[in-house]
């Protein structure tokens, strides 16, 4: 119906309900007409249809969407109302010197009750008839609360949704069979099961923001009990920060089944560290380098180096931070090679950046097994002249990207990292830089990991590979191993090599059967296939060695290695003598290198 149709047919309407609740109200209360001054009415009549007109449209009543309509509008009906009685009494004053306040009492409410029933009505029928004809998804709400209640009006009053709230289900007893707009919770997260089978549900949402990681996962079990698919609310900063609504559900994500909950940060430490500082990030275009510039820039430092060899993925991370924060910080995308020395110190002298973020490493570890000179060229030698080169001009801090696998390393990639932890270690008692590591676990969805090698597998109908059914490795995501990062450097001392608390480890063949579950398939559709262990993996990861741990946190969640000497000799002949090695001889020499010298870490307090 156009706009103007409409208005029309609401102020013939709003005609008719006004002359019909002032002559009925006198026919009521004066059914003798000698009781009651026709002109009067005419101008009770006339008053209050002119009155009610102007204020209604001076309330907007014309222009809301009354499919719609709640308390709000009701209110605003009231207000009109009420305004345009108390008017129409003056002009009767003024007129006849009179007030007939039974008449005009009794129209207020005889008012109020058709204008009121007339738009409501058409939210009723909508609600009751048109919505059961779109053929919607029959939908279930986990959670009555605050966010339960916000999902169930979006899906109510939303045309555009595809979902139908049917009920709710919530542990809470003091809400079993209460009511949110009209829906009731019907049972606990244990009745899931049933409640979609016995209610044809298609759809269920899980609506709870508070959820730890295990909370969500023991829901999730229970969701996949059923046929129905599973949604969660998305993540409450993108609905904050107006990226999307609440009503734009996400699907599960094996993230959010981690079993864990990440850690949170000292903000205000974070802040004064990095805050109006140029800060360099290398391997600025990979995950975890990415993923530290948009952690860092939340901090508006005041300059971001983005530095990174691919010129691609620089470009792509630099336009990402160029529309997401303009000119707010001011972006300078760097390509350069971290194992060119003489471009790394160009770099540094040029831009004399405070904080030093370095994330550039090759750490895929059955390639590096193949390719051993190019682990030691870019993760020892690179890491080298980035650190040097941070000492020479003056970095304030300097942070390395190691890994759990430098613990007692049986791989070539794992053993190049713990080298690079002894070479900032060396620097650290003699250099006005603070120089400290960060050990991760495995970072799902980084590129080259698990999971999104597990996803091709899946979508090309499978199998699903994995490596021994006993295999497990510890996890974190990419946003928690970024924060960490920033985490870490606020708290650096000097010679530190700190590392999370992840947890209990997780076999992988979980992961991969959450994996399938949540693509919306079953391990009859999509196999699982062991193909055994590949050169340099461990069965289990280790994040400390025995002795390397301190016994309390020096944040929650997070860990610092305690203090042994290393000689550093034997690194020095490694950097100077590698190209002349062969493979198998290289291979030994960096393990026995990183593992011989591995009976604690080299942590030299300032």
């Amino acid at each position: 119906m156009t706009y103007h149709r409409r208005l029309t047919l609401l102020l013939l309407l709003d005609s008719v309900i006004v002359l019909f609740a002032i002559h009925a109200s006198n026919a009521l209360l004066y059914p003798s007409t000698v009781k009651y001054s026709w002109s009067l009415l005419l101008v009770s009549s006339l008053s209050l249809l002119i009155s009610h007109h102007v204020f209604a449209w001076n309330y907007r009543l014309y222009h809301r969407a009354w499919s719609y309509a709640s308390v709000g509008e009701l209110m605003v009906i009231v207000k009109s109302v009420t305004v345009s009685i108390i008017t129409a009494g003056i002009i009767q004053f003024i007129i006849e010197q009179q007030i007939y306040y039974r008449v005009l009492a009794l129209t207020w409410m005889v008012h109020i009750i058709l204008i009121g029933g007339s738009r409501f009505f058409w939210r009723i029928y909508r609600d009751l008839f048109i919505k059961e004809t779109l053929g919607k998804k029959r939908a279930l709400i986990v959670g009555a609360g605050a966010a339960g209640s916000i999902v169930v009006r979006q899906l109510l009053n939303s045309d555009e949704s595809d979902l139908q709230p049917i009920m709710l289900v919530d542990d809470d007893e003091k809400k079993k069979r209460l009511q949110l707009y009209g829906i009731t919770v019907e049972g606990a997260i244990l009745d899931i099961a049933d409640l979609v089978k016995k209610h044809r549900i298609d759809q269920i949402i899980i609506a709870i923001p508070s959820l730890s990681k295990i909370e969500l996962q023991r829901i999730y079990l229970e969701c996949a009990k059923t046929n129905a698919s599973t949604k969660i609310l998305p993540r409450i900063e993108d609905v904050l920060s107006g990226k999307i609504s609440v009503s734009q559900f996400r699907e599960v994500e094996v993230e959010d089944l981690l079993g864990r909950d990440q850690v949170q940060l000292n903000i205000q430490s974070i802040s004064k560290m990095v805050t109006e500082k140029t800060v360099l990030v290398t391997g600025a275009g990979g995950s975890i380098g990415s993923e530290i510039c948009r952690q860092v820039a939340i901090f508006n430092p005041k300059k971001l180096l983005l530095l990174g060899h691919g010129e691609n993925s620089i470009y792509c991370i630099e336009m990402e931070m160029k529309k997401r924060y303009g000119n707010r910080i001011e972006l300078i995308p760097i390509i350069a090679d971290i194992q060119d020395r003489e471009r790394i110190m160009e770099v540094m002298k040029e831009h004399r950046p405070e904080v030093v973020y370095h994330a550039a490493a090759h750490k895929h570890v059955p390639l590096m097994e193949y390719n051993p000179k190019e682990a030691v060229k870019n993760n020892i030698l690179g890491t080298k002249n980035v650190a040097e080169s941070a000492d020479r001009y003056g970095v304030e801090t300097f942070v390395l990207i190691s890994s759990d696998k430098a613990v007692n390393p049986t791989n070539v990639m794992g053993a190049t990292k713990r080298i690079a932890e002894m070479v900032i270690q060396n620097l650290d008692p003699t250099s006005s830089t603070r120089f400290v590591a960060v050990r991760f676990g495995n970072v799902l969805g980084s590129r080259g990991s698990v999971i999104p090698l597990f996803k091709k597998q899946i979508q090309a109908g499978g199998p699903v590979t994995v490596t021994h059914p006993e295999m497990t490795r510890y996890f974190m995501t990419i946003p928690e191993a970024s924060r960490l990062v920033l985490q870490a450097g606020s708290l650096a001392r000097g010679g530190e090599i700190f590392v999370l608390d992840m947890g209990e480890p997780v076999k992988i063949v979980d992961l991969a059967k959450n994996l399938i579950q949540l693509s919306g398939y079953s391990e009859e559709e999509i196999g699982i296939e062991y193909t055994g262990i590949r050169p340099g993996e461990k069965m289990y990861e280790e994040l400390l060695g025995e002795k390397e741990v301190h016994v309390d946190a020096v944040f929650p969640k997070i860990f610092i290695g305690k203090s042994v000497e290393v000689d550093f000799e034997r690194v020095q002949d490694l950097i100077v003598s590698y190209e002349q090695f062969d493979y198998n001889y290289l291979r030994e020499y960096v393990l026995s290198l990183a593992n011989n010298r591995d009976q604690g870490l080299l942590t030299v307090a300032k």
